[in-house]
């Protein structure tokens, strides 16, 4: 039988990654984590698990050989809070446990697929997996950055020596902007989608800021990504062990946030059996409201993000990305199914 470890197994993309698994029957899943913030046992209580352990003591025990042969570990458990001001913290969780984890993995003869993040770019305006486009803006970038160049230099620019046999296959994922079920524990951190649905239901309408950095009014671009699309990536990568690299995982196109709050309002208004309305009409109606930009933000803040899909395409993965417009209705369906 395959056995599988997750990191970051109650959190939004591990607890996602199992579902996928599941699907195929996969069921021999060691669920890794930590659960001090406990309401994160929902993400994981309607899942088929073989296991948990507590990140404490999982990552010793692996090394040590503990857990039997693993086929493959999808390394999701990080400090993922773009805003944390504690980078000794960072780089202990986020760069060098990642290390020993991929040491591990060489040594127990698993594969490695793990997250990265579009953070790695920051200031950049070409997001592309080259080294001269990786400027990040803070410690959370650069902690996942700095894993990504060490694996660079352990098994080569693009990981090739992988197809020769002499490493184990280690894949990193560059989310973008990553959105769907199970991220209702992140708080601050989740979802542009999600914040805007629960404004929405409190307030019935949402907000957006006013133009900014040449954007009109909630024109400011980013690479939204479902996560349904996350994990079917994922998966065919586990099913490709042959490959291995770093590579961007977005939907290889940039949509305003205009679209996603008319998504939002579009869905939700679908919900009461409402029509459908065009943005003109939504603004006008006051379901949309524009705010000032931020002081505090100027100067910090990323007006566009997309993805560059090309090194995910000379692999041979072809996966059709959705649309925010079909992402986020599947998403507010989602959400108003689980209040």
């Amino acid at each position: 039988m395959t056995r599988i470890v997750v990191t970051g197994a109650a959190g939004f993309i591990g607890s996602n990654i199992i579902q996928g698994l599941n699907a195929r029957g996969l069921n021999d899943i060691i669920a890794v984590d930590d659960l001090k913030q406990g309401d994160k046992f929902r993400n994981l209580a309607d899942l088929n698990i073989s296991d948990y352990i507590d990140a404490d003591t999982f990552y010793d025990d692996f090394a040590n050989g503990h857990y039997g042969q693993i086929e493959a570990v999808f390394h999701e458990g990080a400090c993922s809070d773009t805003m944390e001001p504690d980078g000794k913290y960072m780089m202990a969780n986020n760069y060098t446990l990642s290390w020993h984890l991929f040491q591990a993995c060489q040594k127990r003869g698993a594969r490695l697929l793990y997250a990265s993040s579009a953070a790695t770019y920051g200031g950049s305006s070409t997001f592309r997996e080259d080294p001269r486009f990786e400027l990040p803006l803070n410690v959370y970038g650069y902690s996942k950055l700095l894993f990504d160049q060490k694996l660079r230099r352990e098994c080569g620019a693009d990981f090739q020596r992988t197809k020769a046999g002499k490493t184990h296959q280690v894949v990193g994922f560059r989310y973008f902007n990553v959105y769907g079920p199970r991220e209702q524990h992140k708080g601050r951190m989740a979802s542009v989608a999600f914040h805007q649905y629960h404004q929405f239901l409190k307030e019935g309408k949402v907000k957006l800021f006013g133009d900014y950095g040449g954007y009109v009014a909630g024109g400011q671009m980013r690479d939204f990504v479902f996560v349904d699309d996350v994990v079917a990536v994922n998966l065919w990568f586990f099913d490709h062990p042959a490959e291995s690299g770093i590579y961007n995982l977005g939907s290889g196109r940039a949509q305003a946030f205009n679209d996603v709050a008319s998504s939002v309002v579009n869905a939700m208004r679908g919900l009461q059996n409402q029509p459908a309305l065009p943005l003109a009409d939504i603004t006008a109606q006051g379901l949309v409201e524009y705010i000032p930009f931020p002081d505090a933000l100027r100067g910090k803040y990323q007006c566009f993000t997309q993805a560059d899909l090309t090194a995910l395409r000379s692999t041979g993965c072809d996966h059709t990305f959705v649309d925010v417009q079909t992402g986020v209705a599947k998403y507010v369906q989602w959400l108003a199914a689980h209040p």
